[in-house]
């Protein structure tokens, strides 16, 4: 029997099962939404898997047979659960869904699951304002596949803890195995790949990087010349967590700067990437406003970028792959709270800071190291931007390698990424 281990989200629609509205669920593909809903709802009266062919090829042809088919199911006291995983396939199924809903709000619990909005949106298909419950589910985090044990250590938990954020969530979970901090950066956090032995990861991520994500965009109808995006994706993983530079991809994948920038939108929609906007709150000026651009796993921009995942590839340059890797954390962390947003900090006379999250109206500044021995210097700029924002920024954070919290400066902690 397979071992269905916790996820975070799946506490958050359980606690919705009768309430009278419809639950979307989206995410990229592989994050394990069917997995969960499965999960969640063990016996749907109805589910539609509308990744088969044959399934999507009949409700497109046919949508009323979805209304017909839910109007069979009889009147009981709780609701009929009806699941529709990839539903953006058939975008009628929305509008179904909404006329379903409207005639009798407790007869039927709809869950609609899918990989992309960008067909929806173009299709104009029903989003259920005022009716649905919107969900995204990402990669795993530390969340639920945290450090070994022995690393976890002991110390002030920071505003941005597990914990703090969600109290009492997952307490007696059945949690995904722990790992190291080097084996998250060579391999990434998709459920399948970290479920996998060692020896195949590679190979998956490199079939998920070729097949899956060819097979997701040519189902999505909006890539005219393969070989132009398969160049841009190579590129754009190349460049994961840098700041955007159209104009430079655009001259070496050989396509128009509007194209290269509906290339990046498609990423956003199929949630293989999300943007880190500049901060822009603070009184100094030269500011860069450039967003910063990351995709959202570790294992597949490797993989998509044509290098092969692995523990020598991590060797060979940590840093970068570490700092995206803390800000996949934070941005997932963030998605899940339903609130909070994600920046990064940087003057054009060099001031940098990896990330800003704002929180409740608060400014937590957070480096990124690798170092295992963090010092006064690396907090400088932490400090300076808390002198910039008096009252609105308490504390800032340099997360790194090191074995215990260290006081770098009186307002900066260094935190132990097993901590985080």
């Amino acid at each position: 029997m397979d071992i269905m281990y916790w996820r975070l989200i799946a506490d958050v629609i359980g606690n919705y099962i009768g309430f009278p509205y419809v639950q979307n669920l989206f995410g990229a593909r592989q994050t394990g939404k069917s997995t969960l809903l499965h999960k969640v709802f063990p016996n749907p009266a109805l589910w539609l898997d509308l990744s088969n062919p044959q399934e999507r090829t009949r409700y497109l042809a046919h949508p009323g047979e979805f209304i017909a088919e839910c109007n069979n199911l009889a009147k009981t006291k709780a609701p009929h659960i009806v699941v529709v995983d990839e539903a953006q396939t058939v975008p009628s199924i929305f509008d179904a869904v909404q006329s379903l809903y409207d005639t009798d709000k407790t007869r039927w619990q709809f869950v609609l699951c899918g990989s992309s909005a960008r067909k929806l949106r173009q299709a104009g298909a029903n989003l259920l304002p005022g009716r649905s419950l919107y969900r995204r589910l990402f990669t795993l985090s530390v969340m639920e596949r945290p450090f070994p044990v022995e690393q976890t250590g002991v110390g002030e938990p920071w505003p941005l803890a597990v914990a703090a954020l969600f109290p009492g969530l997952g307490s007696s979970a059945n949690l995904f195995p722990p790992c190291d901090l080097d084996e998250r950066l060579a391999y990434g956090e998709l459920p399948g790949i970290v479920m996998a032995e060692t020896k195949v990861r590679a190979p998956l991520l490199q079939s998920y990087a070729a097949i899956y994500l060819e097979e997701e965009i040519r189902r999505e109808g909006l890539v005219r010349d393969w070989g132009a995006f398969a160049r841009f994706l190579q590129l754009s993983a190349a460049e994961s967590g840098r700041m955007l530079n159209i104009a430079a991809i655009s001259r070496e994948a050989g396509v128009s700067v509007q194209a290269i920038k509906s290339y990046y939108q498609l990423l956003e929609d199929m949630f293989i990437g999300f943007r880190v906007n500049a901060f822009s709150q603070s009184s100094r000026k030269h500011l860069f406003s450039t967003p910063r651009f990351f995709f959202f796993d570790a294992g597949v921009r490797h993989a998509a970028a044509g290098l092969t995942p692995g523990m020598d590839l991590v060797k060979a340059d940590p840093g970068p792959i570490f700092e995206q890797w803390v800000g996949q954390e934070l941005w997932k962390r963030l998605q899940y709270l339903g609130r909070g947003r994600l920046y990064y900090y940087r003057t054009k006379s060099g001031a940098e800071i990896d990330f800003v999250v704002e929180l409740d109206g608060r400014f937590i500044p957070v480096e990124v190291k690798w170092t295992e021995h963090p010092t006064v210097g690396d907090a400088a700029h932490i400090v300076r931007f808390i002198h910039d924002l008096p009252g609105k920024t308490e504390r800032g954070y340099v997360v790194c390698r090191c074995r215990h919290p260290m006081q770098l400066h009186a307002q900066v902690t260094a935190l132990p990424v097993r901590m985080i």
